[in-house]
Formats: C-alpha cells, sequence, structure tokens
C-alpha cells in the first residue's frame, strides 16, 4: 500500500483507507489497527488451543462479510477499539505472558503491514508461534509478506462454486483465491509440525459446513486432494443461522448429522486428517463477547 490504495485482499478496492473505508469497512492510518477483543481461547483445535489456550487477537472489520457471519458485530459492525502498532506489539507479549501457546490473529488480511510492524518491533521477546486465522479469500501477494514471520495458517476455506461464494460472502473467483492461498501457506510452512500435542508449525485447513450445501463442500475437499499429506483438515458443524441468515431460506437452519456424515466420509476416502465438531458445538457459546476486555 505504499501509494496508499488498498489491494492487501483479492477485492483490491483501492481504497485510500486514511482518507475513506475499504471494502472491509475499516478506515485507519498506517500506525493504527482496530480490535474488538483479546483474549485466550479454548474454542480453537486442540493443538491450536492446548491447556492454556490461545492467544487471540480479534480484529475489526472483514473482507468477507458473509451473511451468517458469527462475529457479525465486528466483522460488518467494525465494532471495536482503534489501537497503535506500539499497543499491538504490547498486546501480543500480555498474552504470551499469560500463557498462550500462540499469538492468534483472527481475520488480520487488512491490517496485514501494521501486524508486521507489530510482530517485528517484539520479535526478539516473541518465542511461541504466529497462527494467522483467516476466511481464506487471501491474495498470495500478501500472504508472501507474512513468510518467515507466521508459523502456523487456518485458513477457512468456505465454498467450491462461486454461485455461493457471491450469494452468501460477494466473494468473486474465491476458490480460485482459496486454492492458491492455501497452496503459498503450504509452501511458507511445509508439512504440519505437533509436538506434545501443540502445534508449531504448518496449515490447518478450516471448512465450515453449511446447510443445502454438503456437495459444494465434498468438491472443495475433491479438489483440495493434492494436498491431502500435508495439511490437517477442520470439518466444521457449528453453524447456526445469525446475521441475516434468515434472509436466506436454505441456510436458515442448522446443519444435519446426514449431511456432515456425507462431507466426513469423502473426506476419509481421500485421505484427509484432522479434526471433526460434535453437533453440540452449533450454539452461540463458540462466539465470544467482543467487550474490548485485553484491549
Amino acid at each position: 500500500m505504499s501509494d496508499n490504495t488498498c489491494r492487501l485482499c483479492p477485492r483490491a478496492c483501492n481504497a485510500d483507507r486514511v482518507k475513506k473505508a475499504g471494502y472491509c469497512g475499516i478506515k485507519n492510518s498506517p500506525d493504527t489497527v482496530r480490535v474488538a477483543k483479546a483474549m485466550l481461547h479454548f474454542g480453537e483445535e486442540p493443538p491450536i488451543s492446548g491447556s492454556r489456550g490461545s492467544g487471540a487477537v480479534f480484529f475489526s472489520g472483514c473482507n468477507m462479510q458473509c451473511v451468517f457471519c458469527q462475529n457479525y458485530n465486528i466483522s460488518k459492525g467494525c465494532f471495536g477499539k482503534d489501537i497503535s502498532v506500539s499497543r499491538l506489539a504490547e498486546i501480543f507479549l500480555e498474552l504470551q505472558d499469560k500463557g498462550a501457546h500462540n499469538i492468534n490473529l483472527v481475520t488480520a488480511t487488512h491490517f496485514v503491514p501494521q501486524v508486521i510492524k507489530a510482530l517485528e518491533a517484539v520479535k526478539h521477546k516473541l518465542y511461541v508461534p504466529i497462527v494467522y486465522n483467516c476466511g481464506g479469500y487471501e491474495s498470495t501477494d500478501t500472504l508472501k509478506m507474512l513468510d518467515g514471520i507466521v508459523d502456523i495458517y487456518l485458513p477457512d476455506v468456505k465454498y467450491f462454486d462461486d454461485t455461493y461464494a457471491l450469494r452468501y460472502s460477494g466473494a468473486v473467483d474465491y476458490f480460485f483465491h482459496a486454492k492458491a492461498a492455501v497452496g503459498e501457506m503450504l509452501r511458507q510452512t511445509g508439512k504440519y509440525e505437533i509436538e506434545n500435542g501443540i502445534m508449531k508449525r504448518g496449515v490447518i485447513m478450516r471448512h465450515l459446513i453449511l446447510p443445502s450445501l454438503y456437495k459444494d463442500s465434498i468438491n472443495i475437499f475433491r479438489a483440495m486432494e493434492e494436498y491431502h499429506d500435508r495439511l490437517l483438515i477442520s470439518l466444521m458443524r457449528q453453524y447456526f443461522p445469525c446475521g441475516r441468515a434468515e434472509d436466506f431460506h436454505e441456510i436458515n437452519r442448522r446443519v444435519t448429522t446426514f449431511e456432515y456424515r456425507k462431507v466426513l466420509d469423502v473426506c476419509s476416502e481421500l485421505g484427509f486428517e484432522g479434526f471433526t465438531q460434535e453437533k453440540e458445538a452449533a450454539t452461540d457459546e463458540m462466539t465470544p463477547d467482543f467487550d474490548l476486555s485485553g484491549v
């Protein structure tokens, strides 16, 4: 963004975010970010949360704008507090001091330059892995900026068919960009590494199954089969109608056991390994209370 126009994500909206908000909903200076919460998070995959929690920093705004977003008030509403890069660096150290197994950057795509500055300022004091937790709609050019900085990637690859990506997230060429992003993430990290139950390096490809779309989910994993021996998957069934989901009748319900099992069976056939969720996960208890604590 040397010319102050934002092209950090595939939307390349070219907004001068010092003067006006980009598609992500955020207007900010080169030295500030907006954060809604910083916490020890115990709801991530087992090797990410571990026994002491993941040091999650929830950034406000998002380049996806999914109609069913469970963090709608911070992704679309952009609720949060504007803080300096130096304060962000302090938050990283505070989370580490609390015992966090890692620093978990949740939806930080539109703040990558600032995040890099903050991490570089304290890299001599940070000894835990850095996790980049995103919606999969990433630019490989932006990801290359993170090469050597991020240790673990958690992309939530949402769609195969662009019809669904446009309908529910307004994202053009979603899977094209998501697959390229996963490839770049794997290039940087190599095959996943877990020591004493805690992930140190690698990629966990998440996928949130949506009601009525289980065949699209299956197509995602078939298209990603070439990566099956290098990454872990996290098959999520925590979907419940929220945000604007009630306006879309086909997704205005929970995922059925039949839908979840159909996707799980294909993942097993293709040789993917990773994590699954019980149906009890489909509740708003999975969503943190975004109250600016830790910020």
